[in-house]
């Protein structure tokens, strides 16, 4: 009886603050919907890092006869000793327990595959001794690249050593950045949700300020007095909690699922439906702590006063 009298006063204040109590809901709904939406968006941050620093190579670039700005490439194209004297470094014992595996094309068969992937009318324009015969390392630990880096610098025959996850590294940037641009505004609006709660559960609180004075009265304690509204801050942020997992559920389902993964091939592991299965449960909880810290505070201070 006593939790159905509770349940029922605060549904009363639902209906009796209906404006208001829309505008929590947007407001929770809006904000948790960034906080979903920055907690994905990191998430495919650590899918495509850990994919690609996975599969990224360091290449080291045998000299071309076109190579004439590196100092190491002055006799012109890589001699077999050269590339020779690079393998002999890489099966090394200093070198050998960083790499997980190497594999080496000759500039013949770069060229050969440049060729077919750009134009077959070129055969006659450029020839193979201008593409770089490539060694593409794939290390155990890739933040170990600047080592390779610097074993092979200096070295003749060598034009070159590229780290190809550094190319990488921009995106990665722009979609942290856009992250903490996320969070930032979920951060902003969820404040605006908490004083919009707490200002609500006061101005409900006024407007049954003669009721609440019946129940002191009568002996109710103060417990009994907060809980109702503290109840009418929760179910607005459980609404508005709601309608952020659908909206997070459609953002993965078809803005990721539907569009992205079909037209951005080079990306091929993305945020799926178990993640979103993960975040649901964080905003729900985000939401409802929220409101109810605030409301408990709101309906705390007025009844002191």
């Amino acid at each position: 009886m006593r939790a159905g009298l509770i349940l029922g006063e605060a549904l009363n204040g639902l209906r009796r603050n209906a404006s208001m109590i829309i505008s929590v809901v947007l407001v929770t709904f809006v904000s948790l919907t960034f906080v979903g939406a920055g907690i994905l968006m990191q998430s495919q941050i650590g899918k495509m890092r850990d994919y690609w620093s996975d599969r990224a190579q360091v290449a080291v670039y045998m000299c071309t006869s076109v190579s004439t700005a590196s100092e190491t490439c002055t006799g012109g194209v890589a001699t077999q000793d050269q590339i020779d004297a690079v393998k002999a470094k890489l099966d090394s014992g200093a070198l050998q327990p960083l790499i997980r595996n190497y594999t080496f094309q000759t500039s013949d068969e770069v060229y050969q595959k440049a060729i077919n992937q750009i134009d077959p009318t070129l055969t006659g324009i450029i020839t193979a001794d201008q593409f770089n015969a490539t060694f593409s390392i794939n290390l155990v630990d890739p933040s170990q690249s600047e080592v390779i880096s610097e074993a092979f610098s200096g070295t003749a025959g060598v034009e070159q050593v590229q780290d190809q996850l550094q190319y990488l590294e921009p995106l990665f940037s722009a979609l942290t950045v856009a992250t903490y641009i996320a969070v930032g505004i979920a951060a902003l609006m969820l404040i605006a949700a908490v004083l919009l709660i707490a200002t609500t559960i006061r101005l409900s609180a006024y407007a049954r300020r003669r009721e609440i004075g019946i129940m002191r009265l009568v002996g109710a304690s103060n417990r009994f007095i907060q809980t109702p509204f503290i109840l009418e801050g929760v179910f607005a942020a459980l609404i508005g909690s709601a309608l952020a997992s659908v909206a997070v559920w459609a953002l993965v389902e078809f803005g990721v699922n539907g569009y992205l993964r079909g037209r951005i091939g080079f990306i091929s592991t993305w945020v799926g439906i178990g993640d979103v299965a993960l975040v649901i449960p964080i905003i729900v909880v985000i939401g409802v702590a929220l409101s109810a810290i605030s409301a408990g505070f709101a309906i705390r201070r007025w009844l002191r006063a």
